[in-house]
C-alpha cells in the first residue's frame, strides 16, 4: 500500500547506502532504483550515500544511523557477493540486535527464479538494531528490484497483514 493513497499507512524515514568501489552518482542505478521505489511507496529518503567496500567505514555510517533519532530503515545495496572485496555481511551483522534469517532465505528463493543456482553466492541479509531495520541487497539493480518488490515493500507497509516490521521500528522525534 502506498501511504499517499492509503492514509492509514505510515511513512517511514529511509536511508539508501550503495556499497561499491566503482559506482558514483552518475552510474549508481541500484541506489537510484531503491531511492525512487522508496519515494514511490510514500516513504521519505532522508539520506543517500555511496561508500567503498570497507568494513569499518560501513560500520561507522551504519552505527550513526542506528544511533540517530531519524533513520528508521537503511537499505544497502552491494558488497553481499562472494568475492574478496565483498564485506557487507561482515561489516553489518555484528551490529544487529536481531537477525532476520528469513530475509536472506526468501531473497535467494525469489532470486533463484531469475538467476538460477548463481543465487547461492548471494549473502543478502537483514536485521534490526536499536529500532532501525537494515536490509542488505546485492549490487545489481535487478536484485534490488527483486528484494524491494518481493519482500521489503510489503514489510515496510504498516497496513500489510498478517504482520510487518513497522511496529518494531523506533518512533521518529518530530
Amino acid at each position: 500500500m502506498n501511504p499517499e493513497t492509503n492514509p492509514s499507512s505510515q511513512a517511514l524515514n529511509v536511508v539508501v547506502l550503495t556499497v561499491s568501489d566503482t559506482r558514483g552518482p552518475h552510474n549508481d542505478t541500484s541506489g537510484q532504483y531503491l531511492a525512487d521505489a522508496v519515494e514511490a511507496a510514500g516513504h521519505r529518503v532522508i539520506e543517500t550515500m555511496i561508500e567503498k567496500d570497507e568494513v569499518y567505514q560501513l560500520r561507522a555510517h551504519l552505527s550513526r544511523w542506528i544511533a540517530s533519532v531519524d533513520a528508521q530503515v537503511v537499505l544497502m545495496t552491494g558488497g553481499t557477493g562472494f568475492t574478496g572485496r565483498d564485506s557487507t555481511p561482515e561489516a553489518v551483522a555484528p551490529l544487529f540486535d536481531k537477525h532476520i534469517e528469513g530475509f536472506g532465505e526468501l531473497f535467494r528463493q525469489l532470486s533463484y527464479q531469475e538467476i538460477g543456482t548463481s543465487t547461492v553466492q548471494s549473502r543478502a541479509l537483514a536485521g534490526l538494531a536499536n529500532g532501525t531495520l537494515v536490509f542488505c541487497l546485492p549490487g545489481s539493480t535487478g536484485a534490488c528490484r527483486t528484494g524491494w518488490e518481493g519482500i521489503i515493500r510489503e514489510q515496510l507497509d504498516s497496513t500489510h497483514k498478517p504482520c510487518n516490521f513497522v511496529g518494531q521500528l523506533k518512533a521518529v522525534v518530530s
